[in-house]
């Protein structure tokens, strides 16, 4: 089977589940395009960890902005593209949850929400979605790991809370989804359960025809 049945895969997971690094990982195996996530170029990410409520709009925004213009750009190409996060979890976890949490207001949060109901319907879902689950002892030890300093300042009920709202958001999606519990399967050190995961989404890539 040749690889451009999946033309667009995609990675979703919390703050620290593992996203960027299966996605390099699984850009490399398959010889696919890879786009990730603009962190530390992002012009508001210190801001925002620094001061959520008063960044979180602007944050958000510039997500939503950045993932809806590579979604066109994904199906204009010939080749197989794998992201690192996309505009469904900007759109029905993170700026849910930071509303919620009262760390954007209401005024801000509507007006994100016609944003985003205008430009849905012109959305396609990837052509496979690679949830990774983890539970919180493993999303911090992740987030400890690689040290970014904007991190360190991260609320240990932002990151329960999130969970929670992956959890649903999962429960709910209706396209082709791979889940992979990042608590039992460490791809990023060793061979054989990133071996597994490769498995599982040839068998998901069987399962086109």
């Amino acid at each position: 089977m040749e690889n451009n049945e999946l033309k667009h895969i995609a990675v979703a997971g919390n703050i620290g589940a593992g996203k960027t690094t299966l996605t390099s990982l699984l850009a490399k195996h398959y010889n696919w395009d890879a786009h990730y996530e603009q962190v530390d170029d992002n012009p508001y990410i210190n801001d925002f960890y620094q001061d959520m409520k008063h960044w979180s709009f602007h944050m958000q925004i510039f997500f939503m902005n950045q993932r809806y213009r590579q979604t066109f750009e994904f199906r204009k190409r010939n080749r197989p593209v794998i992201q690192d996060r996309t505009i469904y979890e900007d759109a029905f976890i993170f700026a849910p949850n930071l509303y919620e949490m009262g760390l954007m207001t209401e005024r801000d949060f509507i007006t994100y929400r016609m944003l985003f109901e205008t430009i849905e319907p012109h959305i396609q879902p990837p052509d496979l979605l690679i949830y990774l689950k983890a539970s919180i002892p493993t999303l911090v030890e992740q987030i400890q790991k690689r040290g970014r300093e904007y991190e360190d300042s991260l609320r240990l009920d932002y990151l329960k809370k999130l969970n929670t709202r992956y959890d649903q958001f999962i429960e709910t999606y209706k396209n082709r989804l791979l889940i992979i519990d990042v608590d039992t399967l460490n791809f990023a050190d060793k061979q054989e359960d990133l071996g597994e995961i490769i498995n599982r989404i040839e068998s998901e890539r069987v399962g086109l025809f």
